[in-house]
């Protein structure tokens, strides 16, 4: 009894820690997987799994380990900002891939990308057609960044010449069937002003799932009862 009591101490602890890391690390360790962040997350992910069902390893050892691996990643990274040779050595560099139109057959070679990779992440742009493109980059995240041609590019309302209309952030009001009290305080709108809003679509407060003023300070909402008496369901 008391080894499952043990793991379940350790598995929660070790997901506590991870938080507590990444917390530390920053939102770029999630969303910018650079070699650097990739080795941080399989070594963090290896020494967490081994803190929660290891129970041959030293409880303390692994803690220990979490803390040095967090304190190393974070050294990096603040190396990483002073010095952007250290940098590129850390979190790798951008390589162009396409440029004027051109395939760098080198540069692919290189980093080990093939055609069919390349395609692909063209693809996943919306670039069926190779010769749409006047420039692609891998980026040090694994991602493809691409600069179409001229004649390729989708018209703007700059280019159209019109007036483009001021548009806001949008700010949720209420979520299940709750007042964003703090939303309304920051923006200057009242509880007073949604209530009567909210009424006038026959409803109450507490009839609402979702209710957001839009970019364009339009209102809108989501009912608990929708109206909708059979859903579609895909299996």
């Amino acid at each position: 009894m008391f080894a499952y009591v043990e793991i379940l101490i350790r598995t929660v602890l070790a997901i506590l820690l991870l938080l507590f890391i990444a917390k530390i690390l920053g939102k770029q360790t999630i969303s910018n997987m650079t070699f650097h962040d990739f080795v941080t997350g399989i070594t963090l992910g290896a020494i967490a799994a081994n803190l929660a069902f290891n129970e041959k390893l030293s409880l303390s050892h692994m803690i220990l380990s979490l803390i040095v691996i967090a304190i190393t990643s974070y050294l990096l990274s603040v190396i990483a900002l002073k010095s952007r040779k250290m940098r590129n050595w850390i979190s790798g560099s951008p390589t162009v891939l396409i440029e004027s139109g051109k395939i760098l057959e080198d540069n692919m070679r290189k980093v080990r990308y093939t055609l069919d990779s390349l395609d692909q992440a063209l693809r996943e742009k919306g670039i069926f057609n190779i010769e749409e493109v006047d420039y692609a980059v891998l980026e040090d995240n694994g991602e493809v960044s691409v600069l179409k041609k001229d004649e390729y590019q989708y018209v703007t309302k700059k280019d159209l010449k019109l007036h483009s209309n001021a548009q806001v952030f949008p700010i949720e009001l209420i979520m299940d069937g709750k007042m964003m009290e703090k939303n309304l305080e920051n923006n200057g709108l009242t509880k007073e002003w949604l209530e009567q809003e909210v009424k006038r679509k026959g409803k109450q407060i507490s009839d609402v799932f979702y209710a957001a003023r839009g970019t364009k300070k339009q209102l809108v909402f989501d009912f608990y009862e929708d109206g909708i008496h059979q859903t579609i369901d895909k299996e």
